[in-house]
């Protein structure tokens, strides 16, 4: 009976609409979380979203329930004629790898992690320049000198992102101290938001008045304890400054939304290549963010500043140092 609940919700997801002989099929499989997980998924989903509006073409969209399904929604689509199957999160990278090989005609885009072969597209990010703006922001923010970072699941990829603000801050004040803490080592701890505000008020309580949380699910209760202690926070992935207006200082945003309008946009117009493609702030892949719901707590001299460091890291006057390169942090 399980299997046959499984089959009939897949049969309903993946009912792709009718749409002009000329028209790409294309479909989007979110990671666990989610599409709406305020997070990357749903930037992903923004992405797509942008390019249906403009070009009117239609997406199947399916978000898993747990990794473990993901193998088997990825060959139900590619087995549809999919022509482009769009994959959310490192997590579905393996998948990926298997799924490619055994369906070479179909074509196959990562988001945030690496599978290869010639018909797969991975994109990964520079999250550590992202983060280094943010970190920048934190110190000339910060009126004790003293900022924090709370981490998902302690895996190299947060510890880039733990680098790169650190990188950041310390760039603008040597002294500063910043406290780290991770959630777990298992993946459970990007879902335990209850830790996250536990992990953020412990911060607090030693003098932080900024956290920067990127932790998926679990990073929600960070925030909502800098709103509840009137501390700051800084988001991550998706533009999360709407969540606490007047409490979050801004977003580390990972353009995931951009990797996927691009990589629709190639497939319709017939540009798509395979390869593995690594964003940061130069190729629109990483950034910051300002917008009304951040604006009254970034004064136009801090905005200036900010952007001058985002001018140099463009033109490489400033460097970033990736954790993942050898596994350590120069600081």
């Amino acid at each position: 009976m399980k299997f046959t609940r499984i089959s009939l919700a897949l049969a309903a997801l993946i009912t792709v609409s009718l749409v002009h002989a000329a028209d790409p099929k294309l479909a989007i499989v979110y990671g666990a979380g989610g599409k709406f997980d305020k997070s990357f998924n749903q930037a992903a989903a923004l992405g797509a979203e942008r390019f249906k509006k403009e070009t009117n073409i239609p997406f199947t969209e399916i978000s898993v329930a747990s990794d473990t399904q993901t193998e088997q929604i990825l060959r139900t689509l590619a087995r549809k004629n999919v022509d482009l199957i769009a994959a959310i999160g490192f997590a579905q990278a393996q998948a990926v790898q298997t799924v490619s090989r055994e369906f070479p005609k179909t074509k196959f885009v990562l988001i945030d992690g690496v599978a290869t072969g010639d018909n797969v597209s991975s994109v990964t990010f520079k999250e550590q320049e992202g983060s280094y703006l943010v970190g920048v922001a934190a110190a000339l923010t910060s009126k004790t000198k003293k900022i924090g970072f709370i981490g998902g699941m302690d895996i190299p990829l947060i510890r880039a992102f733990s680098c790169g603000y650190l990188q950041g801050a310390k760039s603008v004040d040597p002294k500063i101290e910043v406290s780290q803490n991770m959630v777990g080592s298992t993946p459970a701890a990007w879902q335990d938001p209850a830790k996250g505000n536990e992990l953020a008020r412990a911060q607090f309580e030693r003098g932080v008045d900024v956290v920067f949380a990127a932790a998926g699910g679990s990073g929600m209760g960070a925030l909502k304890a800098a709103s509840e202690k009137g501390k700051l926070a800084i988001g991550v992935d998706t533009n999360q400054n709407y969540m606490y207006p007047g409490t979050m200082l801004t977003s580390m945003l990972k353009r995931g939304d951009n990797a996927i309008y691009d990589s629709f946009m190639q497939v319709k117009n017939g540009t798509w290549k395979s390869g593995i493609s690594n964003k940061g702030v130069k190729e629109g892949g990483v950034d910051w963010a300002l917008d009304a719901d951040n604006r009254k707590l970034v004064s136009p001299e801090l905005e200036k500043k900010i952007n001058a460091v985002r001018a140099d890291i463009i033109s490489g006057k400033i460097k970033v140092v990736d954790y993942r390169e050898n596994n350590s942090c120069p600081l």
